[in-house]
Parts: C-alpha cells; sequence; structure tokens
C-alpha cells in the first residue's frame, strides 16, 4: 500500500499566538513537509487545489515542480485537481511536463472541490459540475493518448487536429484517481475507465465509505476491469500522535475547535464515527487496520497532519510519527496478509524501476519529424 500526507494548504491562525503564517512561510513549509516525507520513507506527497482564501495551493504544478527537483523518490499528487473548472488542455500539458520533470513520478486525484463560488470564477456553472467533470475527463484523456485530436463538447471550444505537448513521458500518462465523498456518478466514472478511486473520507462515518467503495467495486468488475477486489481504491485520513492518550488529545483539542470544519463538533464523537484519529502511534495504527476489516484491501492511504492552524514544527514532528512508528506497523500487518491477486497502485514504468533498483525503460521520444507544421503544430497533409 502507498502511504503519504495531503495538504489542503489553508493558512489558519495558530490557536497558541493568535497569528497565521504567512502566504510565503505556508508555501515554504509545504516544501518542506514533502521533503521530510521522503526522508522519513513515505510514498507520496499531495497538495490541495484552492482559488480562494484563506488557502495556498492554487498553482499545484508550480509547487509539484519544486518539490520534484528537491526529492528522489517520492511520487507527486494531487488531493485534488480541478477537473471541472481547469482547462484540460491545460491539464495535460502541464501534468506531462512534471511527468518530464520529475522522471514519471507523478499521479493526479481528480475532483470537482467543494468551494462553490469557484465556478463562476472560471466561467462555469455549479449546477454542472457533474456534466463537466465527464466532459473534461473524457478530453483530457483522449489528449494523453492520441494526436491530432478533432474534437467538440459542450463547455470550450471544439479542438481541431490538436496536438498537446509534451506528450506523456515515454507515451504513458500520469494514473488518475477519481475523487468524490458523495457522488456516485464519479465512482462510476471511475469505474467505467478502470481508473483509481479515491474517497477522502476524513469527516465520514465508515458506513457511508464502504457503500461507496462498494458500488465502484461492483461497477470496476462490470466494466471488465477485473475482480471488484482488484479495484484501485484510495481512503484519506487524519492523525495527532503523542506519547499518551491524553497528552495527544490536550494538545490537538485548541487545533480541531479552531478547524473551521469542525465548527459545532464534539472531538470524541469525531474521533468516534471519522477517521480522525488522536492517540498514541499504537492506537492510530489499530484504528487504521479496521478500514481494511471493513472496505478490504486498498491501495492509498493518505493522511492529512496540518489542518486548522497547527505550527509547523508539530506538523513535521507528525510526519515523523508516521515514517518510523505508524506505517512501518500498518505495512507489517497488511503487506503480509494481502491477497496475490490483489494489485499495487500502478505507478509509471521509470518511477517503479528507480523504487525496485532495476534498469529503467529505454526513452521512447515522441517524434516531430517532418510530419507537423512548425508554425501550426497541425500534421502535414500531404
Amino acid at each position: 500500500m502507498q502511504f503519504g500526507i495531503f495538504t489542503v494548504g489553508d493558512i489558519t491562525t495558530d490557536p497558541a499566538t493568535g497569528k497565521p503564517p504567512s502566504e510565503h512561510q505556508r508555501i515554504k513549509n509545504t516544501v518542506e513537509m514533502a521533503v521530510l516525507a521522503e526522508q522519513a520513507g513515505l510514498d507520496f506527497f499531495a497538495t490541495g487545489e484552492h482559488h480562494n482564501p484563506p488557502f495556498a495551493p492554487s498553482s499545484p504544478p508550480t509547487l509539484l515542480a519544486n518539490i520534484a527537483a528537491r526529492t528522489d523518490k517520492l511520487l507527486l499528487t494531487t488531493a485534488t485537481t480541478l477537473i471541472t473548472t481547469n482547462d484540460p488542455v491545460r491539464l495535460a500539458e502541464e501534468y506531462a511536463y512534471l511527468q518530464h520533470l520529475s522522471d514519471g513520478r507523478v499521479d493526479l486525484m481528480m475532483g470537482r472541490g467543494n468551494t462553490g463560488p469557484v465556478y463562476p470564477w472560471f466561467g462555469k456553472d455549479i449546477r454542472k459540475g457533474i456534466s463537466l467533470a465527464v466532459e473534461n475527463y473524457d478530453l483530457l484523456r483522449r489528449l494523453w493518448r492520441e494526436t491530432n485530436v478533432d474534437w467538440e463538447g459542450e463547455f470550450r471550444t471544439a479542438l481541431q487536429d490538436f496536438t498537446s505537448m509534451p506528450r506523456p513521458l515515454d507515451g504513458v500518462p500520469p494514473f488518475v484517481w477519481h475523487a468524490s465523498i458523495r457522488s456516485p456518478q464519479i465512482a462510476e466514472q471511475a469505474a467505467y475507465y478502470g481508473d483509481g478511486y479515491l474517497h477522502n473520507n476524513i469527516f465520514w462515518p465508515i458506513d457511508h465509505v464502504k457503500k461507496m467503495v462498494d458500488l465502484y467495486r461492483e461497477r470496476f468488475a462490470f466494466y471488465g476491469h477485473g475482480e471488484p477486489e482488484q479495484a484501485i481504491v484510495g481512503l484519506g485520513g487524519q492523525i495527532f500522535a503523542a506519547r499518551s492518550e491524553a497528552e495527544a488529545i490536550d494538545r490537538y483539542t485548541p487545533y480541531f475547535r479552531n478547524t473551521y470544519v469542525y465548527q459545532g463538533a464534539a472531538l470524541e464523537e469525531m474521533t468516534q464515527h471519522t477517521p480522525l484519529a488522536v492517540g498514541t502511534p499504537e492506537q492510530i495504527v489499530e484504528k487504521y487496520l479496521t478500514y481494511r476489516d471493513a472496505i478490504g484491501d486498498y491501495q492509498r492511504q493518505a493522511f492529512n497532519v496540518d489542518l486548522g492552524g497547527v505550527p509547523h514544527k508539530e506538523i513535521m514532528k507528525q510526519i515523523e510519527y508516521l515514517g518510523s512508528e505508524i506505517v512501518p506497523a500498518l505495512r507489517a500487518e497488511l503487506e503480509p496478509t494481502k491477497p496475490k491477486r490483489v494489485p499495487d497502485a500502478p505507478l509509471h514504468p521509470r518511477h517503479r524501476a528507480l523504487l525496485e533498483g532495476t534498469e529503467p525503460p529505454a526513452e521512447e521520444p515522441f517524434s516531430m519529424s517532418n510530419e507537423f507544421d512548425p508554425l501550426t503544430g497541425r500534421k502535414v497533409r500531404v
């Protein structure tokens, strides 16, 4: 299983000081989180995408490119890429470019986002969110897999004889996870293409999570991609660890009360009914093992450790807990019992070779040759 961290990049007041970090500080600190995640032995780092206060990460490709330059093996991903309000042409170009910069260490977790006003800011209608997600992703897939694309749809200008550049590294597009917590249409979309499905369930009870994952697995098999247990599933999570449960609760409570998403909720209720785990590393491990019991073997577990004004020093300590104690214990329990028929999460061949210490595949460059007009990018018609 892949274990890693994700951030939504909120710039929130530290309840101990009454001051928030600056944008500059939060952005720089986010890079440091990713670098430490690799050093701690985690598999991936994921950034959200937001275009409104109090969030910093409006440009995931820029952030991930910077992290790529400072890491060697870490998988770089998003949580999420807004497939509804981003132009599929730009997504095709930017993430293929990032593939080349990072030697294939890229995949995407796509979603519609949860900030309604973002839609009109980018000229979109929130009432058509599902339709936008379906149409835009279908075009993105084509742009990564075809050249000289002719396309016409409802939500953007038609394309004629269009080839996005650069082409995916070695002809292998980034793997895509479709992230949704409540929309069966998105689980259906993931199943239709044989892509991954990520339920970022940090505020949801396990019975709802199981319902959505079961739907995706059933439809994955229906579309002929394999048995239900071979579907590619990811989950979200949120933790705060300390040496005793009492210490963890005492230290985390101010951040919990400070977090915009938990306003009016009780910490005990949230830790009982959602993936929020506050306690010793052993208690956190015990809780997260229950998710495999509930939904079956899955491929990706993402942890949030920085929501609600947690100071950077404490965030880094939580990453160290994950790397030194929590994730090794989860691996020790989960990996020996995973059935052989259950696949690992897909990786780009170059990234897999890097992790396994094997020879990378031969480069397969896209040849423009004399077939393309350099002024128009269109294929020369003979």
